[in-house]
């Protein structure tokens, strides 16, 4: 590689789409596809406002800490208190963040310039110091961190200057500067975190960061809510609503209400019944975007019959993955082939050749009853129900996994469904005493940066966070190795290819549909990102009244 490679010139991208404001949440009448229709952000606001509220339809956060956010509600939040070093954009592409500069000076260096002028929330300078700490604090097992495996390749994090940090490889690593621009990339205040202790984060311990909002107050069960940080870094981003407050509405009826009584602004993640309600009303806008989020149905533990792959594609070939699309999530979607959705690396220099490789897996299988029993036969048909996962109150799981449970049935097998309050739910995904006793669960998954091979390593790598069967293929693992290793975006993107083609088949998952982002604002603001890339940037700083 050359001796010097600015990653962000090679990562950022044009605007994916323009933006439009969209009404319905499925296919117009008029016979336009919601796809045509996606966009990635809303009409800027341009008049200040008191105070906006928001909806959590996924419950109260369980932590606001960057290091341990890992969820729906609590990025929403997170992401506009706690800036990145690098930024998020709306069409997941990267620009500069707290790093206005990240530059590979070989192969084992890559150095941070840090912006000077960037104070916390409290006025004090940010300093190198703050962003070697909340990058090592991550390795320390007490901080119960995420995203820690992040580090693996770095061998030391240290100021190299009076605004530079500099990281030490074993070798070269093209997930790391794109990892700084999720919670992992987050800094937060030395002094503060280390006072804090186990409680930074929390409803008690609150947070000391550098973002557009600081945290101003947070009511266990009640809300949460945010203030504007007038002094922001970035003038061009001060934001023009003064207060945020966000509530917890999990019940779909109950935010339907809200929303269209005005008591609610917006909400990310708004169900399909929500949405052809408010799609009637002339409130305010639903806007759909396009997403990096996955629904699958993954077995909960090695242990289970679910884990037989066999069994897995039996339940497969039953689900009329169109049908689903339609009738359960409105039209907003499309079928999936395999883990990660394209729009993941549409910003990607080699975005041409993850294209190819997608399209080249086998399509989308077509119900096929008599083939799937057959399967089932060879399995084994389960003695006993299978137990399935969902959050409790989230209508769209509820009806998807009854949409999965009828078409299991014809194949005799059972299936029981378990809701699960949305803190167990979240819980789940770490924490492996949480999910004994499921067989299955519907997952509403995400990519969090522009990199399909560190998301698919967390699902099919011995030491995954995410790979709860087991799943091992020493070829897999080389080809995903061989993907974050190279410097060459083309080699990078052929590497995960062959990974991609190996392990779709044959990891325990049926790969179900990706959804498009549907969000909603009422028409008295605007500004807000549309796409799902909202996760990982401070999209509430864009928000702005619109003077109706």
């Amino acid at each position: 590689m050359a001796a010097k490679k600015t990653v962000l010139t090679v990562l950022t991208s044009v605007g994916l789409l323009a933006a439009t404001a969209c009404t319905s949440s499925s296919d117009r009448s008029d016979g336009t596809p919601a796809k045509e229709r996606l966009t990635t952000t809303t009409a800027r606001g341009t008049a200040e406002v008191g105070r906006v509220t928001w909806a959590l339809p996924y419950g109260e956060p369980t932590t606001l800490d960057p290091a341990k956010v890992g969820d729906y509600s609590p990025q929403t939040v997170e992401s506009n208190l706690c800036d990145t070093l690098t930024r998020m954009n709306a069409d997941f592409s990267l620009s500069p963040g707290l790093a206005e500069k990240v530059t590979w000076k070989d192969d084992h260096t890559l150095v941070l310039d840090l912006r000077s002028g960037v104070t916390f929330w409290d006025g004090s300078a940010m300093t190198p110091a703050d962003v070697v700490y909340s990058l090592e604090r991550q390795r320390d097992p007490r901080t119960q961190a995420l995203y820690g495996n992040y580090l693996a390749a770095v061998s030391s994090v240290k100021a190299s200057g009076a605004h530079q940090v500099t990281l030490r490889t074993k070798g070269y690593d093209q997930t790391l500067p794109k990892a700084l621009s999720t919670s992992f990339g987050a800094v937060s205040q030395k002094t503060y975190t280390e006072k804090a202790g186990a409680a930074y984060g929390t409803a008690k311990g609150g947070l000391m960061c550098t973002g557009p909002f600081k945290l101003a107050s947070w009511k266990s069960g009640g809300g949460i809510t945010l203030e504007r940080n007038s002094a922001y870094w970035d003038t061009a981003l001060t934001p023009k609503a003064k207060r945020v407050d966000f509530k917890f509405i999990t019940d779909n009826n109950s935010l339907t209400s809200a929303l269209l009584s005005g008591e609610v602004d917006g909400t990310y993640e708004l169900p399909p019944g929500s949405a052809t309600a408010l799609a009637r009303s002339d409130s305010g806008s639903v806007h759909l975007g396009p997403s990096t989020q996955n629904v699958l149905l993954i077995p909960g533990n090695a242990a289970s019959p679910a884990a037989d792959r066999k069994l897995l594609d039996a339940l497969s070939l039953v689900v009329d993955r169109k049908a689903l699309v339609k009738n359960v999530f409105g039209g907003a979607g499309t079928t999936l082939k395999s883990l990660v959705p394209p729009f993941t690396w549409h910003g990607d220099k080699a975005a041409a050749q993850y294209d190819a490789a997608y399209a080249a897996l086998p399509d989308v299988p077509a119900p096929d009853l008599d083939k799937a029993k057959k399967l089932v036969a060879e399995a084994g048909a389960p003695s006993r129900p299978l137990v399935a996962a969902i959050p409790a109150g989230d209508q769209r799981s509820l009806q998807a996994l009854t949409f999965i449970q009828a078409a299991a049935k014809k194949i005799g097998v059972d299936i029981t469904i378990k809701q699960l309050q949305p803190t167990e739910m979240s819980a789940l995904f770490y924490d492996p005493s949480v999910r004994k006793g499921l067989d299955l669960v519907l997952t509403f998954g995400y990519v969090s940066m522009p990199d399909p091979a560190s998301y698919v390593a967390e699902s099919v790598t011995p030491k995954g966070i995410f790979n709860w069967t087991g799943y091992s293929n020493a070829e897999v693992t080389r080809h995903l190795d061989e993907a974050r290793t190279a410097t060459d975006p083309v080699v990078s993107a052929k590497a995960y290819a062959k990974a991609q083609a190996l392990y779709t088949p044959t990891t325990a998952a049926v790969y179900l549909a990706t959804t498009y982002e549907r969000m909603y604002m009422n028409k008295r603001i605007s500004g807000a990102p549309s796409s799902f890339a909202y996760m990982g940037m401070p999209w509430a700083a864009y928000l702005g009244g619109t003077g109706k």
